[in-house]
This record gives structure tokens, sequence and C-alpha cells, in this order.
């Protein structure tokens, strides 16, 4: 059973009704469609809460994939014992101010890999602060000037677009793939896309917000050397 992931179509949903379909081992909830994201790409899992007909509610403390092909989602309850049974309906709502500082973060490291064009070996979005890894041979970089432009792609107010494409269609344009580390995944057919006009484009499955003016002011706060070509560059909110 496959889980509708609604977050990748909508990112500002913030609710939704759901099925129970299953329970892992571990006690997680399985459910038929979810706006919960699951933890991967560098972004956390949501938390918030599933509510039962009777009122009750089940904090859930983070959501995972439970397959490689990213399609099927368990929600891992904050405290043993609340099972819920298969079949019950239930009311998803995330934590929504969680979710949409993670949504301004993720979008600023795109633009982030736009002013430093080099291959991305890791990264991490938080609520407050994220960084990207890039692999990078020479030294040099300037806080101030990589704040400048981030700050002026940020109020251009870009249009972010998400679109899918064919897992042939990725196969033939390999440059769109930025990370070196974290492939997307292939193998279901399609493969999610993330465009900010004018500025970026490459594949990824997590939450943005939708004009780059939504992400407010950040700033590059630190880089790092990690070796020889490796430099990590972290961005906050200002």
């Amino acid at each position: 059973m496959t889980t509708d992931c609604l977050f990748r179509e909508d990112s500002y949903l913030k609710e939704c009704s759901a099925t129970v379909v299953g329970m892992t081992p571990a006690g997680g909830v399985i459910l038929d469609r979810t706006v919960f994201y699951a933890a991967s790409g560098g972004q956390p899992a949501d938390r918030g809460v599933l509510r039962r007909t009777t009122g009750e509610a089940v904090p859930i403390a983070s959501a995972s994939f439970t397959d490689a092909e990213k399609s099927q989602i368990s929600h891992q309850p904050a405290a043993a014992g609340l099972a819920l049974t298969e079949g019950e309906t239930v009311h998803a709502a995330i934590d929504w101010d969680l979710r949409y500082a993670r949504m301004r973060m993720h979008t600023a490291l795109h633009l982030l890999s736009a002013v430093l064009p080099y291959p991305v070996t890791g990264g991490a979005v938080g609520d407050t602060d994220g960084r990207l890894d890039f692999d990078i041979p020479e030294a040099g970089l300037d806080k101030e000037e990589i704040t400048r432009k981030l700050a002026q792609m940020i109020a251009a107010g870009a249009e972010v677009r998400s679109r899918w494409i064919s897992d042939t269609e990725l196969e033939a344009a390999p440059g769109l793939v930025k990370t070196m580390s974290v492939k997307p995944p292939i193998g279901t057919g399609r493969v999610r896309l993330i465009e900010i006009v004018g500025y970026d484009l490459q594949p990824c499955g997590g939450t943005h917000v939708r004009t780059t003016n939504e992400i407010g002011d950040v700033r590059v706060t630190q880089i790092e050397k990690k070796g020889r070509q490796n430099r990590r560059v972290r961005i906050a909110f200002a």
C-alpha cells in the first residue's frame, strides 16, 4: 500500500483526513494519505498530531519512509501504547510553524547552491539555520559576498515551481543532479523537479515556499574547511 504524499503537490497543506491502512512492528502508523513530510534529503520529518474521531489526539514525533522508493510513510507516535486500528479514520495535522520555517530554509539552500555552482556533497535543513557542503578545490569564499548575492535573489521574488519528469528524462540530463552523496530516487518512473525561476533547477522531494521573498533575511554565518576540497557553508535567518 502506497501513501499519497500530499506535500509533494502542495507544501502549504496543513491538515487532511486519512485512513489507517496498517501499523509497523515499531508502532508506526501508515496512512493512505498524509501531509506529514518524511525525513529525507537533509530535511527533518514533520511533527504534529493524528486526531481520532473520538477527539483523542495522538502526537506524532516523526515520520519516515518505509521503502527505498519513498512510496510509503510511517508516522511514529510520540508515546507508546497509542495504537490505532486498521480502517480507522483520523485527522492529520502538522506543526505548521516548524514546517514553514523549514520550507523557507530549504528554498534558501537551493539559492545557495545557485550562488555557489559546485557539486554538493552534503547538507542539512533546520528551522533556524542550514548548511551545504561543496566540493570546491580552492578556498577564498567570502561570507559577505555570498550573503549579498543571496539577498538579491530573495528580494527578486522569483517564483518557485515544481514539476515531474520521467526517470529516462533525468538520466538524459545528468547535469540537473547537484548532489554527490544523495541521488534522487529512481524506479518509480518519475522524478520531481524544483525550479526557482531564473536561478535554479534540480531534483528535490522537499518542501519549499512559492516565491523567494517569503524566505526573509538570511546570512552566511560560517564557512568551514572540512577536507582538502570540501567547504561547509552555513546560513541562518537574520
